[in-house]
Formats: C-alpha cells, sequence, structure tokens
C-alpha cells in the first residue's frame, strides 16, 4: 500500500491539489515535503497533533520532511480562522519558542543522517528588499483572487489589515525558498491552510515552471464538528509543565464514544484491522478502547514509562487500586494546607479561577474524599487528612488531585 493510500484509509486527507500527479509522483520516487509550524506559544497542543502524524507517517514511508518553523510569518500572524489579527510577537519571544517545538518535535520526527529539516524562515524572510519581492514574487498575485480566499473571507466585515494581507505571499515565498534549496515538491498542512498552500504550488509552477504539490489534511474535530483538544484549563499541550501525562492521558480517555474511531485512526499507529475491531466494540466495552486510545497517545506524545505511570493512576481511581502515586500530586506544609479550599486548589491551578472553583461547588462538582464540598467559604485544616497525610479531591466526574501534607 502506497503512502497515500495508507493516509487516506486512516482519514487524513482532505484536498488535494494534483491529484493523479501526487498519487504516481508518491509511488515513484522519494520526495522532500514541508510543514509550517509558527511558534505563537512555547509548545505544540494538540491541534498539532495531525501534523506532526501525517509527517511520521510519510517519512515512515521513505519521504524526507522539512519542518518549517516560522520565525519570520510569527511576526506577522496567520489571520486564517482568525476575528481579528493576533498580538505582535518579539524576536525573543519566537525563539524561545522554536527551541521548545524543536525538544517536542524529536519525538515524532527522525533528524538524524538529513533524514530531516528542521530551518527558520526567518533566514530568508527578514533579509527580504521588499521592492525586490513586490518585483520578483507581486507581480505574480492577483488581488481579486487573494480576496476571494477562504482565508480572508471572514475578516473582510470586520477589517484586514495590510500587514496581514502579507501573509499569504509570505507563505508561497517559504515554499518557493524551499524548493529553490532544498528541492521540496510538497507542502502539507491543516486544511484551512488551502488557499495559503495553493498561493506556493502556483508560485512555483509560475516562476520555475516545474511540478509542485499540496495536500491538507483534515482538522482534529468531535463527531459534532467542535475542535478537540480544548479543556476548562486552556489547550491540550504536549509539554508535560503545561498539560500533565495524567491530566492528557485522562482526556483522551474520556472523549465521546462517536470520536473513538476518528482518534485512533489519526492519533495512533496501530493497524486498521485493529482499530476497525476496537471501534466496533459497543456499550460498556467500548471503554476498552479508549483506554488503548488514551495509551497510545500518551506514549507517544510523553514517553512509554510517562503512559505507564497515567494508566496505573487511572486504575487506582476507577477500579479499585491501591496506589496513587502517579495521580496529579500536590504537596502542601500545614500552613499552606490551612485556610479556604477555594483559593489553596486556585492556587495550585486546580481551578483556573476563582470564578470556576464556584461555580463548580455551588454545582456539586467538588468531592473531597467521599464527601460534596457544599460551601464555597469551605475551610481546610490539617486534620482533615487521612493517616497517611494524604486527601483525594475530585474535580467534575473524573478529575482527581491528590493533596499531600508536607
Amino acid at each position: 500500500m502506497s503512502v497515500l493510500e495508507t493516509l487516506k484509509e486512516r482519514g487524513f486527507i482532505k484536498q488535494i491539489s494534483h491529484e493523479e500527479e501526487i498519487t504516481e509522483l508518491l509511488e515513484k520516487e522519494k520526495i522532500t515535503f514541508y510543514i509550517g509550524f509558527d511558534p505563537t506559544a512555547d509548545s505544540l497542543h494538540v491541534g498539532h497533533f495531525i501534523a506532526l502524524m501525517l509527517m511520521s507517517h510519510m517519512q515512515k514511508a521513505g519521504h524526507r520532511p522539512i519542518c518549517l518553523l516560522g520565525g519570520g510569518t510569527g511576526m506577522v500572524g496567520d489571520p486564517s480562522g482568525k476575528d481579528e489579527m493576533r498580538k505582535m510577537l518579539t524576536p525573543e519571544f519566537i525563539d524561545h519558542n522554536i527551541a521548545c517545538f524543536k525538544k517536542q518535535m524529536s519525538r515524532f520526527i527522525d533528524f538524524s543522517d538529513d533524514k530531516a529539516l528542521m530551518v527558520n524562515n526567518a533566514d530568508w524572510l527578514l533579509q527580504l528588499n521588499y521592492i525586490d519581492l513586490l518585483r520578483e514574487v507581486g507581480v505574480h498575485f492577483s488581488v481579486n483572487r487573494m480576496l476571494s480566499a477562504e482565508c480572508f473571507k471572514t475578516r473582510m466585515e470586520k477589517g484586514l489589515s495590510f500587514f496581514e494581507f502579507n501573509y499569504m505571499i509570505m507563505q508561497a515565498y517559504d515554499f518557493l525558498t524551499l524548493n529553490r534549496k532544498y528541492n521540496c515538491v510538497m507542502q502539507l498542512g491543516g486544511d484551512d491552510q488551502w488557499s495559503n498552500m495553493l498561493a506556493g504550488v502556483e508560485l512555483i509552477r509560475r516562476k520555475e515552471h516545474k511540478p509542485a504539490f499540496c495536500m491538507t489534511s483534515k482538522l482534529l474535530t468531535t463527531s459534532e464538528g467542535v475542535k478537540m483538544g480544548k479543556t476548562v484549563g486552556g489547550a491540550l499541550w504536549l509539554d508535560p509543565q503545561k498539560t500533565p501525562p495524567y491530566d492528557f492521558y485522562q482526556y483522551w480517555r474520556n472523549i465521546n464514544d462517536a470520536d473513538v474511531e476518528n482518534c485512533l485512526s489519526l492519533l495512533t499507529f496501530l493497524p486498521m484491522d485493529e482499530v476497525k475491531r476496537l471501534s466496533s466494540l459497543e456499550g460498556a466495552e467500548i471503554n476498552q478502547a479508549k483506554i488503548v486510545l488514551a495509551y497510545e497517545v500518551t506514549k507517544l506524545v510523553h514517553g512509554e514509562a510517562e503512559a505507564d505511570k497515567a494508566k496505573q493512576a487511572a486504575e487506582a481511581l476507577f477500579s479499585g487500586g491501591s496506589n496513587l502515586n502517579d495521580v496529579p500530586t500536590i504537596i502542601l506544609t500545614a500552613e499552606q494546607a490551612s485556610g479556604k479550599l477555594l483559593d489553596i486548589l486556585t492556587t495550585n491551578k486546580v481551578f483556573a479561577s476563582k470564578s470556576e472553583g464556584r461555580r463548580l461547588i455551588n454545582q456539586g462538582g467538588l468531592y473531597l474524599g467521599d464527601d460534596t464540598v457544599k460551601d464555597v467559604e469551605f475551610e481546610l485544616s490539617p486534620a482533615a487528612f487521612s493517616t497517611d497525610a494524604s486527601l483525594l479531591i475530585r474535580k467534575g466526574k473524573k478529575k482527581y488531585y491528590r493533596l499531600l501534607l508536607q
């Protein structure tokens, strides 16, 4: 089976620029392709997950990935899917984020012996002469066509700055540069990038008079079409300091039944026969599929040891096990364990804010041991802790934390 057939079978592919040519190319040749990542935060999040898996499938089939880090484009910001202009980032912030991205990407991509490249578009974009760019690239762009692109449409009513209008040109120029330097012939990315990606394909075909291609993957959404990876505390990050491995595991363990097959197909390397078998389970048995999903995804992102810990912690809580060592633990001194519970849990990031905590307590969704916390003014004291100096907190139906008295 060719890599394109694999990607289609697993549900990755949304749009293809030149399907017949691409089918033949991927069957006969080993190509260089790229995916771009703008470093707008200091960690990749679950929205990047499909791109990393897509890149990994391609590399396993013998094709060479380029991870393009947007040190230059990140200083402008992609208007696609945004209601307003992104915050302008400083070069120092962008450089720090790029260093964080490199570490996380190495879990998915093999960069040894030139099997993959990591480059930063700041290396060429920040050196551009504006007049030269207009003469070399600008002449190949129709403003009418750009204005009809999906990535600009949603911004036309509220206002689209000329600053952001240049983003499509910059992304197309990236593809042209990578084509010239590394013979990169294909761009991959999320389906929200279709217009920008086509611009790069057309620019290469016009200027270089040779083939270039693009393919988009579908975005990671629920069966209702809502983007996955949003939690009460914000995005689901790949950095263990921002989203602990246990919380990451629990997110996938608790997805809706209807999303199991999609996530197993896109976010694991399990054979499709096994994916089909697991997703066909019904009733309570579907939970076995969710456990496999949570474990496989956590293993990919955080490693086998952390996946084992998260699984054991979940089993201890939900299957009557006794080892709670791997449950997210908050260590408190006697002084820190004395005071309003709402304040203690907010300080330790169990709640994103006090208002979230108040709302949960008023709804009867916070538990201290087996007891529901009914009063937002409830005072905690060291006397509430058990003989092993621990106290189990349950937030909502399935989120547990262990308070440990030092």
